[in-house]
């Protein structure tokens, strides 16, 4: 599992992260939510080593990050950062295919094709797969971009606000590849997510983050409730059960 011992960042004066100790169960969907500002992107940034942390410790599997060779922790987290720029042109299925690069350094088997077929199919861009990423809409890049990072088959998945430019239609069809991905496959998947009721209805543990500390976490039912999330966000948040979901009803 992922285990975050007494993590914190500083940028100048400003304490992003600040003493922060988790565990992330394995097989399993934990959201990251909380207000702007509240450390949830760097935390996560910083359990994949996108960034470093200034102090504590972060394991995957019992290993310190910081010993991981950089191939050898390709081949084991993955993550979608907010904001994705490249800078040369590509197609969606040159795009997927870098997510095999520590597996192929860019000598493609027919494994490697075979999970880069299976994440074009799994995010529905059978049809644009040979078109640009430039000609693309941005929710259709922000699929290609996830299929990437499905196509490198880690056993953690981290992904950093994936359902931005993202319609209601993709949003759900996304959140489901996750949640099957971690039911079926065993995969261990990691997000950052604004929208409470997507985390509602997906997670199976949520992490409360303000201020660059955790000030509630536990499993979904117990943090989706009218208290905790005014301690959360400091408004009044309804909540209601539709079906088996517990929904935040917040535009009123």
């Amino acid at each position: 599992m992922v285990e975050v011992r007494n993590v914190s960042k500083q940028y100048g004066n400003k304490k992003v992260v600040e003493q922060v100790s988790l565990n992330i169960r394995k097989g399993k969907i934990t959201s990251f939510i909380g207000p702007n500002g509240a450390g949830k992107s760097t935390l996560l940034s910083m359990i994949s080593r996108l960034i470093t942390k200034d102090s504590g410790e972060i394991y995957i599997d019992g290993a310190e990050i910081g010993k991981c060779k950089s191939n050898d922790l390709a081949k084991k987290i993955s993550i979608l950062k907010q904001s994705n720029h490249i800078n040369i042109r590509l197609t969606v299925k040159d795009l997927v295919c870098f997510g095999r690069f520590p597996y192929s350094q860019g000598r493609l088997t027919k494994e490697d094709w075979r999970h880069v077929d299976e994440a074009i199919a799994y995010m529905d861009l059978q049809e644009m797969q040979d078109s640009y990423l430039d000609q693309l809409s941005g929710g259709q890049k922000q699929r290609a971009f996830i299929a990437m990072v499905m196509a490198q088959d880690t056993e953690y998945i981290l992904l950093d606000e994936p359902l931005n430019n993202l319609d209601m239609k993709h949003s759900v069809q996304i959140m489901k590849v996750l949640k099957r991905l971690a039911r079926e496959l065993g995969k261990t998947v990691i997000i950052v997510l604004h929208d409470i009721n997507f985390a509602s209805c997906y997670s199976d543990y949520i992490v409360a983050l303000k201020d660059g500390k955790i000030i509630r976490e536990g499993r979904t039912e117990e943090i989706i409730d009218s208290q905790v999330l005014r301690e959360i966000y400091d408004m009044d948040i309804q909540v209601e059960t539709i079906g088996s979901n517990r929904i935040g009803i917040y535009f009123t």
